[in-house]
């Protein structure tokens, strides 16, 4: 696995400075939430491009991306929801979570309730309605959520689907760090939604390969807010500068 230089990790002195000039002056602070089959890695750049501006975010790794040869009964949308909302009551002010893909489905069910959240914002993600889940979402047949156990592997197609604008030495280094995604994750529904409590935004990828614009659509007609970016899946890896400028936009933007 290819290891990032030093140049595209947030250090820690930069991650406490930039947290700390958010808290000085009143920003919130911004969660981060990967989607399947990814880890927090994948926000690196984005890190260090809000830090650049003055905004600080954390991340967190969702349970329901597991070790090879996991198998059996695995984490699903209550474990990943738990450890998102331990994030959020873990900010000591308020926080604006960003969820990418899959991560959404979590978020969902973790911001509900969460007096601290300013906003949640769905980057190509599950916005979904209580008892909808992400395959019932998308129609996909699937059986009883407490009988499903195993895995879904990375996609055959994910250097197109996943990271189709990416160069090429760019999507090996991806895709060598993705990993099992419990197949629980896809089929356990929420039970309880965030955002018909809290202000959200959706943002479109308009050239997504994965999560189709015409899905996405449907579910941004739930937010308050809707954006666009241009490009595909994954404009953490693509375009963190512009992604980073976008959510700093958001986050800024009074409610």
């Amino acid at each position: 696995m290819p290891i990032p230089s030093a140049s595209s990790v947030p250090s820690v002195s930069s991650e406490a400075t930039a947290s700390s000039e958010a808290a000085a002056s009143g920003r919130p602070e911004l969660l981060l939430v990967h989607g399947a089959w990814h880890g927090s890695w994948c926000w690196e750049k984005v890190q260090v491009s809000l830090a650049a501006r003055g905004w600080g975010a954390r991340t967190v790794d969702l349970p329901s991306a597991v070790p090879e040869g996991s198998s059996g009964r695995l984490p699903g949308v209550s474990d990943d929801a738990r450890v998102v909302r331990e994030a959020i009551d873990g900010v000591g002010g308020p926080v604006v979570v960003v969820a990418h893909s899959y991560g959404g489905v979590p978020v969902t069910q973790a911001t509900a309730g969460a007096a601290n959240v300013a906003h949640i914002v769905y980057l190509t993600a599950f916005q979904l309605d209580t008892g909808e889940s992400a395959f019932s979402f998308l129609g996909v047949p699937h059986a009883d959520p407490d009988s499903v156990e195993g895995t879904y592997p990375a996609p055959e197609n994910g250097s197109d689907a996943l990271y189709g604008d990416l160069p090429q030495a760019a999507r090996e280094e991806a895709l060598a760090r993705l990993v099992p995604q419990s197949a629980r994750s896809f089929t356990e529904p929420v039970t309880q939604a965030g955002w018909h409590t809290l202000p959200s935004t959706y943002i479109v990828c308009d050239d997504d390969r994965s999560l189709s614009p015409s899905h996405q659509k449907r579910m941004a007609e739930r937010a308050g807010t809707v954006r666009h970016l241009p490009g595909g899946h994954s404009p953490f890896l693509a375009a963190p500068e512009e992604l980073a400028e976008l959510l700093a936009e958001i986050a800024a933007t009074p409610r």
